[in-house]
């Protein structure tokens, strides 16, 4: 890139209101404009250095990963997805992730562009973030077993509970996520990104489970 056009590019960067961010080619932040910086929550320079796929949730984090991969790996131009982040204070907020692959001179990959537009509105599922311990193991286990269908008398002999003790579990698991009922307490765990998008049987993800 000539210098007049180097100069252009960087100026655009820096002050664009477009939350940009370059990847090299294993995802660690190389600079983020202030935009960026703003939305996660960083002072100057904080993320620099960082994964970018540290600051995705759990929920998120292999599909988006596999996605920049296919950019490193020059399979893809770009893409454009849903996106679950991290702010610097664990807070989750929801947005549009596109990333390009950038080619060098030699015509490789040698980075990758991020752009991030955070989605502005106050509805929308209530996601909660992966450093939050919300279940105890056992708690985790019968989630993962009424997400699979299983019936109380299953639950209670696969896990060597009485059938009281499975209902008094599940009824423990509908007043922590306020709802009332196995079908919304299901929904309620997807919507929150417990469990991972795609995986059978159902798994709750080990950073939502306490030791």
């Amino acid at each position: 890139m000539s210098e007049p056009y180097r100069d252009s590019y960087w100026a655009l960067f820096e002050q664009s209101f477009v939350c940009m961010a370059n990847l090299d080619l294993e995802f660690r932040i190389l600079e983020a404009n202030q935009s960026f910086a703003r939305q996660f929550g960083w002072s100057p320079g904080r993320g620099t250095g960082k994964n970018f796929c540290e600051f995705l949730h759990p929920s998120v984090q292999g599909k988006l990963k596999n996605e920049l991969i296919r950019l490193a790996d020059g399979q893809s131009p770009r893409f454009a997805d849903h996106m679950v982040a991290l702010d610097a204070k664990d807070s989750v907020f929801l947005g549009e992730m596109t990333g390009i692959a950038v080619r060098g001179g030699a015509g490789r990959v040698d980075r990758i562009l991020v752009l991030v537009d955070p989605d502005e509105s106050e509805t929308g599922p209530q996601i909660v973030s992966a450093r939050r311990k919300l279940f105890s193991p056992m708690h985790a286990r019968i989630l993962e077993g009424v997400a699979a269908g299983e019936s109380t008398v299953q639950l209670a002999t696969k896990l060597f509970l009485s059938r009281g003790g499975v209902e008094y579990h599940v009824s423990s698991l509908l007043r922590k996520l306020k709802v009332t009922n196995r079908p919304a307490l299901i929904s309620k765990s997807y919507s929150m990104g417990v469990f991972a998008v795609g995986q059978w049987p159902p798994r709750v993800r080990p950073e939502f489970v306490s030791e």
